[in-house]
Protein backbone atom coordinates (compact mmCIF):
# COMPACT_ATOMS: atom_id res chain seq x y z
CA UNK A 1 0.00 0.00 0.00
CA UNK A 2 1.54 3.33 -0.91
CA UNK A 3 2.56 5.99 1.56
CA UNK A 4 -0.05 8.73 2.02
CA UNK A 5 0.36 12.15 0.80
CA UNK A 6 1.33 15.06 3.22
CA UNK A 7 -1.54 16.49 2.09
CA UNK A 8 -3.71 13.53 2.48
CA UNK A 9 -5.42 14.86 5.54
CA UNK A 10 -6.13 18.46 4.47
CA UNK A 11 -7.84 17.33 1.18
CA UNK A 12 -9.80 14.53 3.09
CA UNK A 13 -10.91 17.53 5.65
CA UNK A 14 -12.08 19.59 3.01
CA UNK A 15 -14.39 16.96 1.35
CA UNK A 16 -15.93 16.44 4.71
CA UNK A 17 -16.32 20.26 5.14
CA UNK A 18 -17.75 20.23 1.44
CA UNK A 19 -20.44 17.09 2.50
CA UNK A 20 -18.86 14.64 1.54
CA UNK A 21 -18.68 11.12 3.69
CA UNK A 22 -14.95 9.57 3.25
CA UNK A 23 -16.14 5.68 2.27
CA UNK A 24 -12.75 3.98 1.47
CA UNK A 25 -8.75 5.49 2.54
CA UNK A 26 -7.26 4.51 0.66
CA UNK A 27 -9.36 2.94 -2.30
CA UNK A 28 -8.75 -0.21 -3.87
CA UNK A 29 -9.11 -0.39 -7.58
CA UNK A 30 -9.07 -4.05 -8.76
CA UNK A 31 -9.86 -5.12 -12.24
CA UNK A 32 -8.72 -8.67 -13.22
CA UNK A 33 -5.19 -9.01 -11.85
CA UNK A 34 -4.24 -5.28 -11.67
CA UNK A 35 -4.77 -3.82 -8.16
CA UNK A 36 -4.49 -0.05 -7.35
CA UNK A 37 -4.89 2.90 -4.86
CA UNK A 38 -6.55 5.75 -5.14
CA UNK A 39 -6.34 7.98 -1.97
CA UNK A 40 -9.91 8.42 -1.41
CA UNK A 41 -13.23 7.50 -2.14
CA UNK A 42 -16.00 9.88 -1.29
CA UNK A 43 -19.91 9.85 -1.64
CA UNK A 44 -22.26 12.39 -1.26
CA UNK A 45 -26.02 11.94 -1.13
CA UNK A 46 -28.50 14.36 -0.40
CA UNK A 47 -32.08 13.56 0.77
CA UNK A 48 -33.52 14.67 -3.11
CA UNK A 49 -31.17 12.06 -4.56
CA UNK A 50 -31.83 8.98 -5.22
CA UNK A 51 -28.38 7.22 -6.08
CA UNK A 52 -25.70 10.15 -4.83
CA UNK A 53 -22.90 10.76 -6.03
CA UNK A 54 -19.76 8.80 -5.44
CA UNK A 55 -16.15 10.63 -6.73
CA UNK A 56 -12.53 8.39 -6.25
CA UNK A 57 -9.76 11.21 -5.31
CA UNK A 58 -6.03 11.04 -6.13
CA UNK A 59 -4.02 13.58 -4.06
CA UNK A 60 -0.66 15.02 -5.42
CA UNK A 61 1.38 17.23 -3.15
CA UNK A 62 3.48 19.16 -6.35
CA UNK A 63 5.99 20.05 -3.62
CA UNK A 64 9.48 18.68 -5.61
CA UNK A 65 11.42 21.32 -8.29
CA UNK A 66 10.26 19.30 -10.57
CA UNK A 67 6.17 19.64 -11.04
CA UNK A 68 6.18 18.97 -14.73
CA UNK A 69 7.81 15.45 -14.10
CA UNK A 70 5.15 15.21 -10.86
CA UNK A 71 2.30 16.16 -13.72
CA UNK A 72 3.65 13.70 -15.90
CA UNK A 73 3.25 10.75 -13.44
CA UNK A 74 -0.27 12.04 -11.96
CA UNK A 75 -1.62 12.54 -15.37
CA UNK A 76 -0.39 8.62 -16.37
CA UNK A 77 -1.88 7.63 -12.87
CA UNK A 78 -5.11 9.63 -13.31
CA UNK A 79 -5.35 8.16 -16.97
CA UNK A 80 -4.91 4.55 -15.83
CA UNK A 81 -7.18 4.76 -12.79
CA UNK A 82 -9.73 6.55 -14.74
CA UNK A 83 -9.72 3.52 -17.62
CA UNK A 84 -10.41 0.80 -15.01
CA UNK A 85 -12.94 2.99 -13.19
CA UNK A 86 -15.01 3.16 -16.04
CA UNK A 87 -14.51 -0.45 -16.81
CA UNK A 88 -16.17 -1.36 -13.08
CA UNK A 89 -18.04 1.90 -12.16
CA UNK A 90 -18.66 4.52 -15.25
CA UNK A 91 -20.45 6.56 -13.18
CA UNK A 92 -17.63 7.05 -10.65
CA UNK A 93 -15.89 10.25 -11.53
CA UNK A 94 -12.40 10.69 -10.28
CA UNK A 95 -10.27 14.10 -9.31
CA UNK A 96 -6.77 15.03 -9.06
CA UNK A 97 -6.66 16.99 -5.81
CA UNK A 98 -3.90 19.78 -5.69
CA UNK A 99 -3.54 22.81 -3.53
CA UNK A 100 -3.95 26.25 -4.39
CA UNK A 101 -0.37 27.47 -4.69
CA UNK A 102 0.49 24.65 -7.19
CA UNK A 103 -2.87 25.31 -8.99
CA UNK A 104 -2.02 29.29 -9.67
CA UNK A 105 1.93 28.74 -10.58
CA UNK A 106 1.76 25.64 -12.50
CA UNK A 107 -1.75 24.61 -13.34
CA UNK A 108 -3.22 27.71 -15.22
CA UNK A 109 -0.07 28.03 -17.63
CA UNK A 110 -1.37 27.68 -21.09
CA UNK A 111 0.11 24.46 -21.72
CA UNK A 112 -0.83 22.72 -18.68
CA UNK A 113 -4.45 23.80 -18.81
CA UNK A 114 -4.41 22.31 -23.02
CA UNK A 115 -3.21 19.03 -21.35
CA UNK A 116 -5.83 19.11 -18.74
CA UNK A 117 -8.45 20.06 -21.48
CA UNK A 118 -7.29 17.16 -23.64
CA UNK A 119 -7.04 14.60 -21.49
CA UNK A 120 -10.76 15.72 -19.67
CA UNK A 121 -8.73 15.87 -16.11
CA UNK A 122 -10.91 16.96 -13.33
CA UNK A 123 -9.35 18.86 -10.32
CA UNK A 124 -10.67 19.64 -7.02
CA UNK A 125 -8.48 22.43 -5.88
CA UNK A 126 -7.96 22.85 -2.05
CA UNK A 127 -6.95 25.73 0.48
CA UNK A 128 -4.66 23.29 2.40
CA UNK A 129 -4.41 25.83 5.19
CA UNK A 130 -8.08 26.57 5.59
CA UNK A 131 -8.29 22.51 4.91
CA UNK A 132 -11.62 24.01 2.39
CA UNK A 133 -12.60 23.16 -0.73
CA UNK A 134 -11.50 26.21 -3.38
CA UNK A 135 -12.46 25.42 -6.72
CA UNK A 136 -14.04 21.94 -8.51
CA UNK A 137 -12.68 22.17 -12.01
CA UNK A 138 -14.72 19.90 -14.44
Amino acid sequence: MPAKDIYHDAVKNALIKDGWTITADPYTIKYEKVQLFADLLADRTLEIERNGQQIVVEIKSFITRLPMREFETALGQYIIYRTLLKAIFPETKIYLAIGTTIYQSFFQQKAISMVIEENNLLLIVVDLKKEKVFQWRN
